[in-house]
């Protein structure tokens, strides 16, 4: 059995406690991991750098994915997500504090489930995560087809 795991892009350490915080509050269990940079991502992803020679199967259940990242752009990171065989269905929640459209518009270009602005509001935080949560680890049917690498 495949480990339940949250990949968590952010490179704001409040957001990042805050949005942990919240699936906790939640009754959310999932392990979180978090990457704090694009590149980061990436390789956690795609098991290189520091995560060579962990298994290339094992991926997240849900990615949470900033825009504004260092090293490689949220957006770039999308795009690779589903450029790659392996990782194309992988559902990936634009969570971020953009309303630009331009931003909206790409990242639904892009390939990505759904778009989220980060509420300021403490409480209003807690339950877009919560909802997220809910939606995402337990009603949404995630693809289970995964495509071995030749």
């Amino acid at each position: 059995m495949s480990r339940q795991v949250i990949l968590l892009v952010e490179d704001n350490p409040n957001d990042e406690e805050l949005t942990i915080r919240a699936f906790r509050k939640n009754h959310i269990g999932n392990e979180i991991v978090v990457a704090h940079n694009g590149a980061e991502a990436l390789d956690y992803l795609f098991k290189t750098g520091d995560y060579a020679g962990q298994n290339p199967d094992d991926l997240p259940q849900l990615v949470i994915l900033d825009l504004k990242l260092p090293k490689v752009s949220g957006l770039e990171v999308l795009k690779q997500v589903r450029d790659n065989e392996k990782t194309c269905f992988l559902p990936v929640v634009i969570l971020t504090s953009s309303l630009e459209e331009k931003d909206i518009v790409e990242g639904y270009r892009l390939g990505t489930n759904a778009y989220v602005r980060k509420p300021v509001d403490f409480v209003e935080f807690i339950d877009a995560v919560k909802q997220l949560g809910l939606f995402w680890l337990l009603l949404n049917q995630p693809c289970l087809v995964r495509v071995k690498a030749p």
